[in-house]
């Protein structure tokens, strides 16, 4: 009697290609969002003429013009407001017992992919259908949290967030915001705080990153009936974590500097931001023998050569 082997899978290149179409995505909703507000008489604030604003308030720009710049739009806000719900996370799933935190954080996540979902289709298809298609998505996903419906719920939710507020903030700050959480990530990674919070929401299946399993068979795998996600070692890895934040804020820059330049700077962006990915993986497999390392620093480098160059 003779057994099947499972079918082994590269996780780099579908980390890659997962990359890949976030970015797509960003490119196709993008352009869709000033038409669709047009036609809805929706009148919704723009990008500063500022290059960086640091905080909310009239700003004098170098030819004595004076600008009002809105806290969604100024970088201070942004960055505090991301490091606090990182700190606000963090305090929760330590103090808090994770049976207690489980159903709400779920319920979040599922609203979260919902969003995304609508977001990404309401441009394309009649409203009441879009309204159906983010519905099914946060439902089934909070029901039955399978890996591939996990993986694209959580992409169309980062490519509509990058969508959406990079038409609020300017490249450059999209850019401040990378580098300053690049310096987070770097530490959070090095004193394992990271690995420590995605053990944790893993445990109660609400990781907000993408998971990679090794196994073709793993990607209708029911996240439910996993005990262990996150590891450490190489060698006892059934999945490849990445980020949804490495994801994130590399959509959120393409997306700003569509809205501030065209589309091709903006696809020059998502060249740089993948080939900063794809360092990430290769310093992880040269020098690092597959330990987990932080990925936003490399894909800050890269971007940042490419906003340079545009």
């Amino acid at each position: 009697m003779s057994t099947k082997r499972p079918v082994k899978l590269n996780t780099v290149y579908l980390g890659l290609i997962l990359f890949v179409v976030a970015q797509i995505l960003i490119l196709l909703v993008a352009p869709r969002i000033d038409p669709f507000l047009e036609e809805n008489n929706i009148d919704i604030p723009t990008q500063p003429p500022a290059p960086i604003s640091w905080w909310p308030g009239e700003v004098t720009l170098p030819d004595g013009q004076v600008i009002d710049v809105p806290a969604h739009s100024a970088l201070g806000p942004i960055l505090i407001y991301i490091l606090a719900a990182a700190a606000v996370l963090g305090i929760t799933l330590s103090k808090i017992p994770l049976k207690a935190l489980k159903v709400f954080l779920r319920l979040l996540f599922a609203l979260l992919f919902s969003w995304g979902a609508f977001i990404a289709t309401v441009f394309y298809v009649p409203l009441p259908l879009a309204v159906a298609i983010a519905v099914a998505f946060g439902t089934f996903w909070f029901l039955i949290p399978l890996v591939w419906l996990h993986n694209l719920a959580l992409v169309l939710a980062v490519s509509s967030l990058g969508a959406v507020f990079g038409r609020f903030i300017t490249p450059w700050t999209a850019m401040a915001i990378i580098l300053a959480l690049a310096i987070y990530d770097f530490l959070a990674v090095r004193f394992r705080y990271m690995l420590w919070m995605a053990d944790r929401l893993s445990q109660i299946n609400a990781l907000p990153a993408l998971i990679i399993p090794k196994n073709y068979s793993e990607w209708n795998f029911n996240l439910k009936k996993r005990e262990k996600i996150v590891e450490v070692n190489p060698a006892s890895r059934e999945y490849s974590i990445l980020g949804g934040g490495d994801i994130a804020f590399p959509c959120l820059l393409t997306a700003s500097v569509y809205f501030a330049r065209g589309l091709v700077p903006a696809v020059i962006i998502a060249v740089f931001g993948l080939v900063g990915l794809v360092s990430v993986y290769a310093i992880q497999a040269r020098f690092l023998k597959g330990k987990p390392m932080p990925a936003l620093p490399p894909i800050a480098v890269f971007t940042l050569v490419g906003l340079l160059i545009i």
